[in-house]
């Protein structure tokens, strides 16, 4: 007997067509990580294997990520507030989270009857009782696993997703939104006016008078996700290009290339200045670059009174950026040493 082929068939009425756009996700990112490693219990395939081991680890022995085991008991289809649409084209996890702590209580009620009509399980309970208090854990919980399992991977990860959203961008101002979807991914047929996503899934939903937002995912691995929830716009992710960026293993920390840099600050305060070209916490950068957390508070501590860093709460997080005065720096001394060396 013939495998059944389930599917989800989404309705695109032409206004939708037309407002076709593309964006990044970090939180979606996040979230489809940890589904990777769910459909993978024992061997997470090349090239997750290496990100997997670390991500587990952390997930096993790292208490404050705690909250983000909601994801492993959520069902296939769950509420979209969960793994929301990104508020803009290129969002910080920053952004992201910070949407996720002030969902509405009345969209969580408008979601849970949705979605949960005899009532929603226990363990969401909490977001409809207390839907503020259960926003800032989890939004808590996911900062602190993005921090240790997703920064160090972020910045490679980011370049190889800016290429592929250039290049699908250039393709739909080119040649329109029928060619995009075409070539879009193997598992995504595109005939006028239904796009159907080939997935462990049936469902039909139709698109009138919204906007279609394309999340390509570097954690996709081939899974599909479809948005349906948000009233004004429809978001179906797909894999990206770029995914073996991820076997290089955490994004390396320049070494001395710009002794200069690290002649007038010191070598700990280089690496740590260099790293900040991505916002991050205190915590983020000791794991991204293996020193311990109180080594580098003192380096932040020091780089923040030359003027150079800044810091900004986020929630309960605290992250640290580079000022316009610190880039400048990275920026010079380390071109010039580039160009000293080639």
């Amino acid at each position: 007997m013939p495998k059944l082929v389930r599917v989800i068939r989404i309705q695109i009425d032409e206004p939708t067509l037309a407002r076709t756009r593309i964006a990044i996700s970090p939180l979606n990112e996040l979230v489809c990580g940890l589904a990777l490693l769910q459909r993978n219990p024992d061997v997470v395939p090349w090239p997750y294997d290496g990100w997997a081991a670390r991500a587990r680890r952390i997930l096993r022995t790292d208490p404050a990520t705690a909250p983000v085991q909601l994801y492993f008991r959520l069902g296939a289809v769950s509420p979209d507030l969960f793994s929301s649409i990104p508020p803009g084209a290129l969002p910080t996890i920053t952004d992201e989270l910070d949407a996720l702590r002030e969902t509405p209580a009345d969209l969580v009620e408008e979601q849970f009857t949705k979605h949960y009509p005899d009532g929603e399980p226990d363990f969401l309970r909490p977001f409809r009782t207390d839907p503020v208090a259960a926003f800032d854990r989890l939004a808590d919980g996911l900062a602190a696993y993005w921090d240790a399992a997703l920064a160090p991977y972020w910045p490679t990860m980011r370049a190889a997703l800016d290429e592929e959203v250039l290049l699908r961008a250039r393709a739909l101002a080119a040649d329109g939104p029928d060619a995009l979807l075409s070539r879009l991914h193997e598992r995504i047929r595109w005939e006028r006016p239904v796009l159907t996503l080939v997935k462990p899934l049936e469902h039909a939903m139709e698109a009138v008078n919204q906007r279609l937002l394309l999340v390509p995912l570097i954690f996709s691995r081939g899974a599909l996700m479809c948005s349906g929830d948000h009233p004004e716009v429809v978001m179906v992710t797909y894999q990206s290009r770029g995914a073996a960026v991820l076997a290089d293993g955490p994004a390396p920390v320049p070494a001395d290339r710009a002794d200069r840099l690290a002649v007038l600050i010191g070598r700990g305060r280089a690496t740590v200045l260099r790293a900040l070209t991505t916002p991050a916490t205190t915590t983020g950068l000791a794991t991204a670059l293996g020193l311990a957390p109180s080594t580098v508070s003192e380096h932040l501590a020091a780089l923040q009174a030359a003027g150079v860093v800044h810091r900004r709460r986020a929630g309960r997080r605290v992250l640290y950026g580079l000022e316009p005065t610190g880039t400048a720096l990275v920026t010079l001394l380390d071109s010039g040493a580039a160009e000293s060396v080639s």
